[in-house]
């Protein structure tokens, strides 16, 4: 008999992961925060709903969090009607994108009382987490791991153990890192092409099948050049706060890291500017608005 699973965050990311625990077999209930049109569809596929965090964990044996990071994971699980108020054996699964030493310390706390936690960060899209095929980077307890795994086999095309507890979300930083530096490189590369009269277009037709393609350049580019403000669903607001996890991160380490330094802040120029909720893609509208060019007009003759 499959385990009773409890979900909670079923934001952009998370609807898709809870539909496929639905459809799967698990029995599922969900907790909704501010995605109702998500929550309904759940139900009409066959979930249940929990009105808090503590009556979640009673009508489950394992909880999913895919929620903004670890302020909200710490709420959830530790808050006055979290997770852990329910008093009883739980394993939980903190998808979210959280700082690896909140992870760390959370998952201490929580072994005393008999609670077992791994994290299991994401990548890829929500279009991704729809279809099943996500990435999961998952740290923690070998037999906590194994007991994960089935359900993070429901929605990831690929599961990779990172190690100790913390791991996966410290990997997870890492690979924001990469990602979120590309969007800054690309956003740049693309104000200063415009400022000397060279299109995206121009820009898309050398680098596109070239060593510099890859699958995120072409979700980024999606937007540029088609301005389909779908094409990578992740804020600039999440983004930031990858971001400032990491430079917090590298300052614990005691490392030196002037080019996280310098991501982060093309990030918080476009959020202190009001724009958090834009996507990722559209960071490069903003670096080229700052420098007084548009990647939308066509260059002149």
């Amino acid at each position: 008999m499959k385990e009773r699973v409890g979900f909670a965050g079923v934001g952009l990311m998370g609807h898709g992961m809870a539909k496929n625990i639905v459809e799967k077999g698990w029995p599922l209930t969900i907790l909704a925060h501010r995605r109702r049109d998500a929550a309904d569809d759940l139900v009409k596929r066959g979930a249940k709903e929990a009105a808090s965090a503590k009556t979640l964990a009673e009508a489950s044996d394992v909880v999913v969090l895919c929620v903004t990071g670890s302020p909200q994971v710490e709420a959830i699980v530790m808050g006055p009607d979290g997770l852990a108020a329910a008093k009883k054996p739980l394993l939980i699964i903190d998808c979210s994108t959280s700082e690896p030493a909140s992870t760390r310390r959370l998952a201490l706390e929580l072994e005393s009382a008999g609670i077992g936690f791994v994290d299991a960060p994401l990548s890829r899209t929500p279009k991704d987490a729809w279809e099943g095929t996500l990435d999961v980077m998952v740290g923690g307890d070998p037999q906590l791991v194994a007991r994960a795994r089935p359900i993070l086999d429901a929605f990831a095309g690929r599961v990779v153990p990172t190690g100790p507890v913390g791991t996966g979300h410290t990997m997870k930083l890492l690979n924001n890192f990469l990602s979120m530096g590309y969007a800054a490189l690309y956003s740049e590369a693309l104000m200063v092409g415009a400022k000397a009269g060279l299109t995206p277009a121009v820009f898309d037709s050398v680098i596109r099948g070239g060593r510099m393609d890859s699958p995120f350049y072409q979700t980024f580019m999606k937007y540029v050049l088609e301005r389909d403000r779908n094409a990578h669903r992740f804020t600039l607001s999440n983004a930031l706060k990858d971001m400032s996890y990491l430079a917090g991160f590298a300052q614990a380490l005691g490392v030196a890291n002037p080019v996280g330094a310098a991501v982060r802040n093309s990030f918080a120029g476009a959020v202190a500017s009001g724009h958090g909720e834009d996507y990722v893609p559209m960071l490069s509208d903003h670096v080229a608005k700052w420098n007084g060019v548009s990647l939308t007009e066509r260059a002149k003759d």
